[in-house]
C-alpha cells in the first residue's frame, strides 16, 4: 500500500511539474500567442477586419473543406457566415508554440460560442494550427489547419 501511495505521489508531482513547464513560454512565444489572441478577438467583433492578419500568400485547410483554400476563399466564406452567425466569445488554450525568427506555428485548442440570427446559441470545440510570418512587426497568417472536433472523432 505504501508503494502504491508513493508511486501515486511521484506521478502526481511529475504531472504538476510537466504542466507548469508547459505554460512557461519564452518572450518570443508570448508575442506570437498575443498575436493569435488578438486576431481571434477581432474576429469576434468584426470578422472581415480579421482578414488584415491574413497574408496574400495564405493557404489554409479547415476540416470542413475538401481541399486547401486561399485568402479569397476564406474571406468569401466569412462574408457569408457573418450574415448568419455572430461570434460571441472564445477561449483559446495553447498546446505548442514554435518560433524561429520571423516564422512561427501555434497548435491550440479553442472553444467558440456563437449566436445565430434567430437567437440560437452554438458552442464549438476544436483544435487549430496557425502558421505565421512576421511582417512589419505583425504576425500574419500564411497557413492554417484545423476545425471542430466532433463527438465521434
Amino acid at each position: 500500500m505504501k508503494q502504491l501511495i508513493g508511486l501515486s505521489t511521484f506521478i502526481l508531482v511529475l504531472m504538476l511539474a510537466y504542466s507548469t513547464q508547459a505554460q512557461q513560454w519564452s518572450p518570443e512565444q508570448k508575442d506570437v500567442w498575443a498575436g493569435v489572441q488578438k486576431y481571434w478577438e477581432i474576429n469576434n467583433g468584426d470578422p472581415l477586419a480579421y482578414f488584415k492578419y491574413f497574408d496574400d500568400s495564405y493557404l489554409g485547410w479547415s476540416y470542413a473543406n475538401e481541399a486547401p483554400g486561399t485568402r479569397e476563399d476564406a474571406l468569401k466564406s466569412s462574408k457569408y457566415s457573418s450574415t448568419k452567425v455572430k461570434q460571441q466569445f472564445n477561449i483559446l488554450t495553447p498546446a505548442r508554440i514554435w518560433v524561429n525568427g520571423d516564422f512561427a506555428y501555434v497548435h491550440y485548442y479553442y472553444t467558440q460560442v456563437s449566436e445565430s440570427n434567430d437567437g440560437k446559441s452554438n458552442t464549438e470545440k476544436g483544435r487549430w494550427t496557425d502558421i505565421l510570418m512576421k511582417k512589419n512587426g505583425t504576425w500574419m497568417i500564411v497557413g492554417d489547419h484545423g476545425g471542430e472536433i466532433k463527438n465521434d472523432d
